[in-house]
């Protein structure tokens, strides 16, 4: 067959906007910091940074993102933003090729679409280990269902990505370890569209998670020990519940809890309690407390069973509908600004220059398109889920919304369980849910009637 002028020109053409993509969405994706001149910080930040120059763990930080986030210092952390566009625009295009929906225009849609209406952009610029809770969710999936879809070299870069995530952030992991759990449970069911190799390779990315975590604990801190901090934030919790309050005018008249004079005086929040300038200070923080609010929290669940259950549903509950994006991300950040001074002193001057450290970042009207795209995504994804299973459908995009449907139910819970609603928890994760609702009107309306497999 001949090959004319014209299709010589329409593959000359094709080719120049895919060069043009493979250059502009992976700016686009981190443009959020271009904007801002500095990579965005956040509260937590600095607790992460730090724990290459202190070399002692505390509380939910991870010391594996923070030695990820200390290789980049010398390029003023742009490194780390072109790592997380690269590592989301290759899952993103990874998803669909396995789906079978894998086009240049599509992809770039999508992604364009992505960017523009939800967090992801603000996640990928963002010094954070945020952007790998939704990311790994993609990451798990398609080690499961892959097979021979994906290289040899793909799978490795899959197992590597998702062990990395699983050792940023003890969330993540959680999430990652139920959709393991559950895959499992489901595999009698579902044996051909749950191979048994690509469960067994994402159930070792967990294992392999953890080994990264607690070896580079005692790397930096000699100790070989989890990332500690999980009974203070759980206190926390429960402690804006009311139960910690319950619990102390219960025991207090006969146990001596380093507490029980300020059982009246307890903040409303836990973010008062733990960060603010609270008796929690004055009594010695989490090292002065831990075994005294570990020992609250174990008896206060034996206690008030039911209690503990109703807060938990509703804090789940009020967790899925927290989904603004930028909690955190304001000029006040007062730690991480000093540790990046104590310990970057290089840094300093163009982290001062940025819009954020100028209290020009306002995510005011940003989340009057976010915020309703992702809750009319997540209730999109349900009837999604819905209608396929009525129909019988359980291709692998059922599965993918089934598994994306659980990741949601599944963070909403462990977030909020553990640390109370915050917005930041459910914009970290929801994006997800938008891009699953994308690929299926792709797939419903597309022009070639190409199928997900």
């Amino acid at each position: 067959m001949s090959i004319t002028t014209d299709q010589l020109r329409a593959r000359g053409a094709g080719s120049f906007w895919l060069r043009l993509a493979a250059v502009a969405l992976p700016l686009l994706m981190i443009a959020p910091a271009f904007w801002n001149g500095y990579p965005l910080l956040q509260w937590d930040t600095g607790g992460y940074l730090a724990r290459w120059y202190e070399g002692y763990l505390v509380p939910s930080r991870s010391t594996v993102f923070g030695l990820y986030l200390h290789y980049g210092e010398s390029y003023g952390f742009w490194i780390n933003l072109a790592i997380q566009s690269l590592a989301t625009l290759w899952l993103l295009q990874l998803t669909l090729r396995v789906l079978g929906l894998m086009q240049t225009f599509r992809f770039v849609a999508i992604s364009l679409l992505l960017i523009l209406s939800t967090a992801l952009p603000w996640l990928a610029s963002m010094l954070l280990t945020d952007i790998f809770a939704g990311l790994s969710v993609l990451s798990l999936f398609l080690l499961v269902v892959g097979g021979s879809r994906i290289s040899a070299i793909e799978k490795v870069a899959l197992f590597v990505f998702t062990a990395f995530a699983a050792a940023t952030h003890s969330a993540t992991l959680g999430v990652l370890l139920g959709l393991c759990a559950v895959g499992w449970m489901m595999r009698p069911f579902l044996r051909t569209r749950l191979p048994l190799a690509g469960l067994t390779q994402a159930s070792l990315t967990i294992v392999v998670g953890g080994l990264m975590l607690v070896s580079a604990n005692h790397a930096l801190s000699g100790k070989w020990a989890w990332t500690p901090g999980g009974y203070g934030v759980a206190f926390g919790r429960m402690m804006q519940d009311g139960i910690v309050a319950r619990y102390l005018g219960d025991h207090c008249p006969s146990e001596n809890f380093k507490l029980c004079p300020y059982r009246n005086q307890l903040p409303a929040t836990a973010d008062e309690f733990l960060w603010g300038t609270s008796m929690f200070n004055t009594l010695g923080r989490f090292e002065g407390m831990n075994d005294e609010m570990s020992y609250i929290v174990v008896h206060s669940l034996a206690d008030y069973p039911a209690w503990q259950a109703g807060a938990a549903l509703r804090a789940m509950g009020q967790q899925l509908l927290h989904v603004a994006t930028g909690e955190g991300t304001s000029g006040w950040i007062p730690h991480t600004y000093g540790i990046i001074e104590q310990y970057i002193p290089e840094q300093v001057a163009p982290m001062r220059a940025a819009r954020q450290q100028q209290w020009g970042v306002d995510f005011e009207y940003v989340n009057l398109l976010h915020v309703p795209v992702a809750l009319v995504s997540m209730l999109a994804l349900v009837a999604l889920l819905a209608h396929s299973l009525a129909n019988r459908r359980l291709d692998d995009l059922t599965l993918l919304a089934a598994t994306v449907t659980l990741a949601l139910l599944g963070n909403a819970f462990i977030c909020a369980v553990i640390s109370g609603p915050h917005d930041r928890y459910g914009a970290r994760m929801v994006w997800v849910a938008t891009f699953v609702v994308l690929m299926a009107l792709v797939r419903a309306f597309g022009d070639d009637g190409s199928k997900a497999r």
